[in-house]
């Protein structure tokens, strides 16, 4: 069954080559059939490949295979090879699982579209880096599903690109990308220069060996490594694209923000781990980028209109929640609110789809209202991925994954009370802002007319999503008490267990749940009273001067947009206009210029009269002679 493991990129790969290829002389209804049917067996090889992983491991609790050799070049080489331990395990039924929810829900959202069958080739790809990204087993092939979910991005942000801002928003989301892309290259270079190997498993272990806890060289790689993480996952400070990359159809946010490209940078330091342990500050600037993260993205949500740019901002902050494990050393629980949010993350942004489409496109959540009996099957799968993404107790994943994090980051022995106090105030206000949502769009008087109701094809997707929202923390339900979760006890044979001592602290974790549930349900309240049994409340806070300018501030996203745009974007284009002519190209314009003068001069001895040319051929013959015989 392992030797199926090349199938899983294999299959979106194939998919998007029949679409890219044939699409347009294929009949119109063979595309979803071709673009979901591909990511679906691709799921159903990762979960056939799971059943066996769980019920007879390979041998070492991981399997590689070699496909062929990629490189050899001066006694380099980089084989095309896989790597399926538990964390690529994990993530590749992620992908695919969801991935595969998403193409199906996208048969009927993109149903309209004259670019349909190119939609569903572009999706295939953007699974297949994806799943190459996770299943490389050395950095040149991570690397490559690292580049290729990045092109995919820009692709589909952009995918309806007659609208400027569409294309704005896509190069946008591609340049800022970029920055943490060149970080993550010098990286490359610095570990394979270092080390001699890019061979993932192989450098881990000679990093151990190599390097010193703390030494300069290994927080300088996993800086750099961060870099790129922090670029591809929408961190501080590179999160200024993830917002504008709401300019895509919604299947696309959907993929982007729950199952691909964002999660990357958290796979990346998960299976860096070992470099991240090497560098302790480093390891500690994870965590404060992912707490300084969730909180201001968190407060950011607060004040959107765009029902997609809460869902984003709100992907920012949950992000942050998984770095900040990373930070602690908690990367199981990190993985497992990765899975839960790729759960809830997927079912609300799809969920927002069906109600933009049933407003004819209307993503303004002050126009919405009411669509609580109109669109019921919606309402309560976004009331459950709702209830998750606030984690509400008991009833939702979000709960115990976020509780995980947030115990971590205060008993960690990299964690600190500072830390959970951020996690802390990340989930009152991420109370506040997701309940503001619901009801802000499905509760009150119903302001715009639903002009269609969405079809089962659309509707199966989110009731299977609002399944496992609802269930998926079962995963982490410990067979003893505060002992032996189930879901990070599975990942211990791929990623270290978190540092926390039991002892003592048994009462402790409990009295942690009660207060994180405290501050959900508080946000939760004021949510209600503020923007449904009183609005008036909210109205008058930003009425007030300082509450406008809060308003103001957080609906530009703290302004880093602005502040971007002053330190870096005008500078660039002043400097770009001055020097228009590109000095550089002065030293090829100038050779072009001499080159252009000399064939004048030259051109004039051509007159077309003979004796000239005797003439001008016996001078040359006498100077070649008198060359020859002084020299």
């Amino acid at each position: 069954m392992y030797e199926l493991l090349w199938l899983v990129p294999a299959l979106p790969c194939a998919g998007f080559l029949i679409l890219a290829l044939f699409g347009d002389r294929l009949p119109r209804r063979a595309a979803p059939f071709i673009g979901a049917g591909s990511v679906g067996f691709s799921a159903l090889v990762s979960f056939l490949i799971a059943y066996r992983f769980f019920t007879a491991p390979p041998e070492g609790e991981h399997f590689s295979q070699v496909l062929w050799t990629w490189m050899n070049v001066e006694g380099f080489t980089c084989q095309f090879s896989l790597y399926l331990d538990a964390l690529s395990l994990v993530m590749c039924l992620v992908v695919t699982g969801v991935g595969f929810l998403i193409h199906v829900y996208s048969a009927e959202y993109m149903i309209d579209d004259e670019s349909y069958a190119k939609f569903f080739a572009y999706m295939n790809l953007f699974v297949a880096a994806m799943l190459m990204l996770v299943l490389g087993e050395n950095m040149v092939l991570l690397y490559l599903g690292w580049e290729g979910v990045g092109l995919c991005s820009f692709l589909l942000i952009g995918f309806w690109y007659k609208n400027p801002a569409n294309g704005r928003a896509a190069m946008k989301a591609f340049l800022t990308t970029r920055i943490g892309d060149t970080f993550m290259a010098i990286g490359l270079f610095l570990l394979f220069v270092q080390l001699g190997t890019l061979d993932i498993q192989e450098m881990m272990q000679r990093a151990s060996q190599q390097w010193a806890v703390g030494s300069g060289v290994a927080v300088a790689a996993a800086l750099l490594i961060l870099g790129g993480a922090v670029g591809k996952s929408g961190q501080l400070p590179l999160q200024v694209w993830l917002p504008d990359a709401m300019a895509g159809p919604t299947p696309v946010s959907a993929l982007i923000h729950a199952a691909t490209m964002v999660t990357a940078g958290v796979y990346l330091i998960a299976r860096t781990h070992v470099i991240f342990e090497l560098a302790p500050s480093a390891q500690f600037l994870v965590a404060v980028v992912g707490a300084a993260t969730l909180l201001l993205a968190g407060f950011a949500a607060l004040a959107q209109r765009d029902i997609k740019r809460v869902l984003a901002y709100s992907t920012i902050s949950q992000i942050g929640y998984m770095f900040l494990a990373m930070g602690v050393g908690a990367y199981a629980a990190g993985i497992f609110h990765l899975v839960t949010h790729a759960f809830f993350k997927a079912l609300l942004f799809m969920a927002s789809g069906a109600v933009i489409v049933a407003l004819h496109h209307e993503q303004d959540m002050f126009k919405m209202g009411g669509l609580r009996k109109k669109l019921p099957v919606v309402f309560w799968t976004f009331l459950i991925g709702s209830m998750s993404l606030a984690s509400l107790p008991i009833i939702s994943s979000g709960f115990y994954s976020k509780d995980l994090i947030l115990w971590s980051a205060f008993a960690s022995e990299k964690g600190s009370k500072a830390l959970w106090f951020a996690g802390f105030a990340g989930a009152f206000v991420t109370g506040i802002y997701t309940f503001r949502m619901v009801i802000m769009t499905f509760f009150g008087e119903e302001k715009t007319h639903v002009h269609v109701k969405p079809g089962w094809v659309m509707c199966l997707p989110l009731v299977i999503l609002a399944i496992c929202s609802t269930f998926g923390g079962l995963m982490e339900i410990p067979s003893s008490i505060y002992h032996f979760p189930l879901f990070t006890h599975f990942m211990e044979s791929a990623l270290p267990a978190a540092p926390i001592p039991h002892e003592g602290l048994e009462h402790a974790e409990l009295m942690l749940q009660v207060i994180a549930v405290i501050a959900v349900l508080c946000g939760l309240s004021i949510a209600v009273v503020a923007f449904g049994v009183k609005p008036q409340i909210a109205r008058a806070v930003v009425a007030t001067p300082f509450g406008a300018k809060m308003r103001d501030l957080l609906f530009a996203g703290w302004g880093f947009d602005w502040l971007y745009d002053k330190i870096l974007i005008q500078p660039f284009l002043r400097t770009a206009r001055f020097n228009k002519d590109d000095f550089v190209d002065l030293i090829w314009n100038g050779i072009a210029a001499l080159s252009r003068g000399v064939h004048s001069l030259l051109s004039e001895t051509e007159t077309g009269h003979v004796r000239w040319y005797a003439a001008t051929l016996s001078v040359g013959a006498l100077l070649a002679l008198a060359i020859v015989v002084l020299l």
